[in-house]
């Protein structure tokens, strides 16, 4: 079968640790040998992040060897020190000094404390397992891993919000260059099918299958207090392509338009959207060692924006009812 995830990038594997029982989890991303060069784009305005000032291209490490994704809010960051030790131990990292190494592990969370138990978070330990069990299959969809406890559609209150989850997706450019996107989708907006314009899920209507404007109810709550730090989209988008950190920065702020184009409100007050962006760039790739040019890279950077569409669409539509949270398969 073919593999239509971001595991079909060269040197990317993916881990995961899923409660379902307390509706959290985590999703580490590894690169293979000395790593990958990443660059990020927050523009969210409730972010939850870890080692990503690193990230920008005036700063002076260009590799990360993982990236973790997790729910728990700001307490779900201890994951990626679990991640670190097990990369430590298996000699993996940036070398400090002789014998030394520091691996660079950046982190995005997302907000999963209203359903399942608020008091059970993705920990050190579920990061070193995460990673270690870390593979080059298909990545499974859904309710698993960072979004196991994740929900969209929060502007009607609790009652009303459909379940979010992890999803992914490819596309191969006409050059042979992969572009790939793994996302957790815990937007407060609504998730929207571009091709057809249909909402796939949201706020909840009285109506089974109907779904109330989440952009009509984001207009019409002047001074009402809204869903403050409930929220969060958090991805990755990777290709097989050489870029550097200033290219890869340009790629993670276009792959944005993907999160526009499928989740309306988006970039919110309430929400910390979150892109990486990564480059494996590994002997053998479909691109040379070559910088790449402005249209190459406009090519890269669109595809960057629909697969993370295609993924955000992946995970509402994979994701099953749990704790009372209904998917939008069974609405």
């Amino acid at each position: 079968m073919e593999n239509s995830t971001i595991t079909a990038i060269d040197g990317v594997t993916v881990g995961h640790v899923t409660d379902a029982q307390n509706a959290t989890g985590v999703t580490v991303v590894r690169f293979a040998g000395e790593g990958a060069t990443a660059a990020v784009s927050v523009q969210g305005a409730a972010p939850g992040t870890r080692e990503t000032d690193l990230l920008d291209p005036g700063n002076l490490v260009d590799k990360v060897h993982a990236i973790v994704l997790t729910g728990g809010s700001a307490y779900g960051l201890d994951a990626a020190s679990g991640v670190m030790a097990v990369l430590e131990a298996q000699g993996q990292g940036l070398e400090v000094m002789p014998g030394v190494v520091v691996p660079i592990v950046p982190a995005a969370v997302l907000f999963d404390l209203a359903i399942g138990s608020p008091g059970v978070r993705p920990s050190a330990d579920w990061g070193k397992e995460a990673v270690t069990t870390a593979s080059s299959q298909p990545v499974q969809s859904g309710n698993i891993g960072a979004g196991t406890g994740a929900t969209v559609g929060k502007l009607g209150g609790p009652d009303l919000v459909t379940k979010g989850g992890l999803g992914s997706a490819v596309i191969v450019l006409p050059n042979g260059t992969r572009v790939a996107a793994l996302v957790a989708v815990n937007a407060v907006g609504e998730i929207v099918d571009s091709r057809s314009g249909a909402v796939v899920a949201g706020v909840r209507s009285s109506r089974a299958g109907e779904y109330q404007s989440a952009v009509d109810l984001a207009m019409g709550m002047l001074d009402r207090e809204g869903p403050i730090a409930t929220n969060t989209t958090i991805g990755i988008v990777a290709t097989d392509a050489t870029l550097t950190k200033s290219e890869l920065k340009k790629v993670a702020e276009m792959a944005h338009d993907g999160l526009a184009r499928a989740i309306r409100p988006v970039h919110t007050q309430f929400d910390g959207d979150t892109v990486f962006a990564v480059s494996t760039g590994f002997e053998g790739s479909s691109e040379d060692s070559s910088p790449a040019s402005g249209k190459s890279l406009n090519s890269i950077g669109v595809a960057a924006a629909k697969a993370l569409e295609l993924a955000i669409i992946d995970g509402v539509k994979a994701a099953e009812s749990m704790l009372g949270v209904v998917a939008s398969k069974d609405w």
